[in-house]
């Protein structure tokens, strides 16, 4: 179970209104593709977007996961996705949906004017909070560009904090209670991700 948990740390969509003829057709979001492997075979896929809406400020940013694994008796199956809007630099709202062969999980973080309500309820594992600080780096921001001096991202699935620190050239670790996850980075753009786990560890590679 380490290794289907570990995977599940990798939505109600946030799907703005049906735009009127004459509203500006959206920008073609920017799209980063990843192949997720295991013990050297691919098992699944990884797509981040990055969407701006017409007219406003806000940012759409959706991370989608879609994976199968079976190593002897041991079968995974999960479809994964956090979908983010942030308005000037700020998370308004994030929603994660989880949906696998051991059950349906999700979390929630959402702005309201002075806090946030934070709500996970994922696979053995629940928590509920407030913030208060505005939440402006998430870790669906780092398939998009290094962290830089960064020193924390907001995690969407636990609704807690992971803390960022360079550990090398182009070389990134995020960690949380225990776990650690490595962000590898060629000309500023996220190449490959590490989820290391005691069982085997994910790789997520990027698709040119």
């Amino acid at each position: 179970m380490k290794l289907f948990f570990g995977l599940l740390a990798v939505v109600a969509l946030l799907a703005p209104a049906a735009a009127r003829a004459q509203t500006p057709r959206p920008a073609t979001p920017e799209t980063r593709r990843y192949a997720i492997e295991v013990a050297g075979l691919r098992v699944g896929t990884m797509t981040a977007t990055r969407q701006p809406l017409p007219g406003t400020t806000d940012v759409v940013y959706s991370c989608t996961s879609d994976v199968k694994v079976t190593i002897l008796f041991y079968h995974l199956k999960v479809y994964y996705q956090v979908v983010n809007r942030v308005r000037a630099g700020q998370l308004l709202v994030s929603a994660v949906e989880a949906h696998t062969n051991q059950g349906d999980f999700s979390s929630r973080t959402e702005w309201k004017g002075d806090h946030y309500d934070i709500r996970a309820d994922q696979y053995k594992y629940h928590h509920q909070a407030t913030e208060k600080e505005p939440i402006t780096y998430t870790v669906t921001d780092l398939f998009f560009g290094e962290p830089q001096s960064r020193s924390r991202a907001y995690a969407e699935y636990f609704g807690d904090f992971f803390s960022v620190a360079k550990a090398g050239p182009g070389t990134y670790r995020a960690r949380r209670d225990g776990r650690e996850d490595e962000y590898q980075y060629a000309n500023g753009q996220l190449v490959t991700l590490i989820k290391k786990n005691p069982i085997k560890n994910f790789i997520i590679r990027y698709l040119p």
